[in-house]
């Protein structure tokens, strides 16, 4: 009983620690900037790419993949000769209305030519869908690839196809453009609510952070144990 109560009192005091620094980073910018790197490390391009994959973001529509089809609608515009992957799997027979369809509907009415389009069905992770792409395409390992997904996802999205061959590899992140806050104060506002709105938006918006970097620094580290990036 005594070993139970010290094992109690030792997860109760590691929470506690845990919970402060929680909620204590929230009101810095590092989570900010441990989010914005994930997005933006090892995202930059050398050459042209020749095929801009966007990763499919559960279900359409969706925040993160309205935002990944506006994203790759901009990069196929900025590069007119790159085919398009939309990489999401679906069963063929369920094609027409799947999601994966939806995002390239999606992508299309923001006029992007339908021949442009190529779909990778298969893979159920990031790796299994690097796979797949690497298997279709010939002599992938000449191809230069532009990854569109979320910016947390932009880091291990590179790593893991220049993984399975691909040598010339670059993301973009599809970073939300939030309305600034100060544009929704009645702008006869004390000065002093302005500043108290801005501190609540954003210690809330930086614990979301803290969040979404935790959990994909756990998927960076189980890719690198299984020697995927």
């Amino acid at each position: 009983m005594k070993k139970l109560l010290l094992y109690l009192r030792f997860v109760m005091i590691a929470f506690g620690i845990g919970a402060f620094l929680f909620i204590t980073l929230s009101f810095t910018d590092i989570p900010y900037y441990a989010y914005h790197s994930l997005g933006t490390k090892n995202a930059s391009m050398e050459l042209p790419p020749d095929y801009i994959v966007v990763m499919g973001a559960g279900g359409m529509p969706s925040p993160e993949g309205l935002m990944r089809c506006a994203y790759t609608a901009e990069a196929a515009k900025a590069y007119p000769e790159a085919k398009v992957i939309v990489a999401m799997p679906t069963k063929p027979e369920y094609f027409l209305v799947s999601h994966t369809y939806k995002m390239f509907k999606e992508i299309q009415l923001r006029g992007i030519d339908s021949s442009r389009f190529i779909f990778q069905l298969k893979g159920m992770n990031t790796r299994e869908q690097a796979l797949a792409i690497s298997n279709e395409l010939p002599r992938h390992d000449t191809l230069s690839l532009m990854v569109v997904t979320s910016p947390q996802h932009i880091y291990r999205s590179v790593k893991v196809f220049e993984n399975v061959g691909f040598k010339s590899v670059g993301g973009i992140a599809s970073f939300e453009k939030a309305v600034a806050e100060e544009n929704l104060i009645d702008p006869g506002a004390e000065k002093e609510q302005v500043t108290n709105l801005n501190l609540r938006y954003n210690m809330w918006n930086y614990m979301k952070y803290q969040i979404i970097v935790m959990r994909e620094y756990v998927a960076i580290t189980y890719y690198w144990l299984r020697g995927w990036i």
